[in-house]
């Protein structure tokens, strides 16, 4: 496809004059749908090769090659037809496919990506040329979908920009960063909980293949091992979609990605067949379960607060001398109620919690300003002390933004700090990297907030800066307002139904 560097662009552009079309969320929604699957056929027409008696779990008639792929139909279905086939006849039928336990994961997936998922676009002859952009490109060109990824990437980081499903996408300097950390080896298994779009997934198969290249050959089982490493759970209709494509499109046919909401299971319930060697995760904080979720944890760790109970969680499906890194908010660090408290002494005397890395208050600028911290942990007998180091914001830089993100050379001194432990003093005499006793943080009251950003700077904008934080701001608002309006409108035409 000769212009791929300008796929996003041009699908934008297309989509801004469709009425349905209601900001960048539903835009990136209407998006996913279709190139997973433009990507799942692609990704059939191998299994066919491979496999003669491969059948697809899509009827004949809905699968992309036979509707969407305009040489197969004279220029193919446009305008109030097409319309007509996509919201009475596509969607009706994949989200009710036959799906039984025994079915193969790379079948169910169908189902299950198109449960929730929603065609907002209302011009079928737009909506033809959408789908006209999206089919020039050539799965069948290792080239191509390998140059895809590199786009699928910068379709998920709009993401940061698109109302609240920021929220699902971590920035990619974080998750190499954590996966590097981590250092993965070939045959362990990886997890995480809350995947959102894959970015853990993706960093950790990054990492492994890194090794695959450097070993030059390996053994066929070692490969497989490789991409059946993975295992994630996301809640969340339109990240596990963009998760799944994302997953396809590295090479897992079988991605071990499920619909799920991984805290509606009893902590207690877990055995060692559910423990993973490594987890990687980035657990959604702010959020508050209800009363029926947090009966699955015991009394010691039961909590309003989303995070809380994911770590929780974790310490439960961790493998005995197993790693994990987790991103937390600020609040688990200082906070003083019964679960945080609780699992901060878990941390401390059942697991070997060896490492605190602090971020910069923007990381996850725009979607929110909430500081971050990295953990680290293993499941092994507690060393007795923990380093804490805090990574400063790039020289030059006053924050992080859409336009200047976090980049993975920014944490080059955290890494080179990371080889070789010493502690350090910042030019204002505070501590950038100290190591603290176990006995030392139990008498400090379990405070982790230690070597943190001494001063917070006033950050001034440029023009250009404040026009796009202002324009992002207006953008999560007409997200928000969008989605209001929407169920307020569900809930009239309820009450004129008399449903209500």
């Amino acid at each position: 496809m000769s212009n791929l560097s300008s796929f996003v662009k041009r699908i934008r552009d297309v989509m801004r004059n469709d009425a349905g079309i209601n900001g960048d969320a539903q835009r990136i929604e209407q998006l996913a749908w279709m190139l997973f699957l433009k990507v799942y056929d692609a990704k059939e027409e191998d299994w066919e090769f491979e496999d003669e008696k491969y059948e697809s779990i899509i009827p004949e008639n809905l699968r992309w090659r036979n509707w969407a792929h305009a040489e197969n139909q004279n220029e193919g279905l446009t305008g109030d037809q097409l319309l007509n086939f996509v919201n009475n006849e596509l969607f009706p039928k994949l989200k009710k496919l036959d799906v039984t336990p025994n079915t193969p994961i790379r079948q169910s997936i169908v189902r299950t990506t198109f449960e929730d998922a929603n065609n907002y676009m209302k011009d079928g002859v737009l909506l033809r040329q959408i789908i006209n952009i999206i089919d020039e490109l050539d799965f069948g060109s290792y080239e191509e979908t390998h140059a895809f990824g590199e786009i699928y990437e910068t379709i998920l980081k709009e993401l940061q920009s698109a109302g609240s499903a920021g929220e699902f996408y971590t920035p990619r300097a974080v998750t190499e960063f954590m996966a590097k950390m981590i250092k993965p080896q070939i045959g362990e298994t990886m997890a995480d909980f809350a995947c959102g779009t894959g970015g853990f997934l993706s960093s950790w198969i990054k990492e492994l293949e890194a090794q695959k290249e450097a070993k030059g050959t390996i053994k066929k089982e070692e490969s497989e091992k490789l991409y059946n490493s993975i295992y994630a759970i996301e809640k969340k209709q339109f990240p596990y979609m963009l998760c799944v494509t994302n997953m396809l499109l590295h090479g897992i046919d079988n991605p071990k990605v499920f619909h799920d909401n991984s805290l509606t299971k009893k902590l207690l319930d877990y055995t060692e067949k559910d423990a993973f060697d490594v987890i990687l995760m980035n657990p959604p904080y702010g959020g508050s379960e209800k009363e029926d979720i947090k009966q699955n944890f015991p009394a010691d760790l039961k909590s309003s607060e989303t995070a809380d109970l994911f770590i929780a969680v974790i310490m439960y499906r961790l493998k005995k001398d197993g790693r994990a890194a987790v991103i937390i908010p600020d609040g688990f660090l200082f906070g003083n109620d019964n679960a945080k408290t609780n699992l901060k002494k878990k941390l401390l005397t059942d697991f070997n919690l060896h490492t605190v890395v602090r971020m910069p208050q923007s990381v996850f600028s725009p979607y929110t300003s909430i500081t971050t911290n990295i953990l680290f942990f293993n499941n092994e007998e507690s060393q007795g002390k923990t380093w804490v180091y805090r990574v400063d914001m790039p020289k030059g830089i006053k924050h992080f933004s859409k336009t200047k993100p976090m980049k993975l050379s920014d944490f080059d001194d955290c890494v080179a700090w990371w080889n070789d432990r010493k502690e350090i003093t910042d030019e204002d005499g505070n501590p950038k990297a100290k190591c603290y006793t176990s006995q030392e943080l139990f008498d400090s009251g379990l405070n982790f907030d230690v070597c943190g950003y001494p001063h917070e700077e006033e950050v001034i904008l440029s023009v250009a800066e404040t026009i796009q934080n202002y324009e992002e701001k207006r953008s999560k608002l007409n997200a928000d307002i969008d989605n209001i309006l929407q169920q307020l409108t569900e809930l009239h035409q309820k009450a004129q139904k008399g449903e209500l």
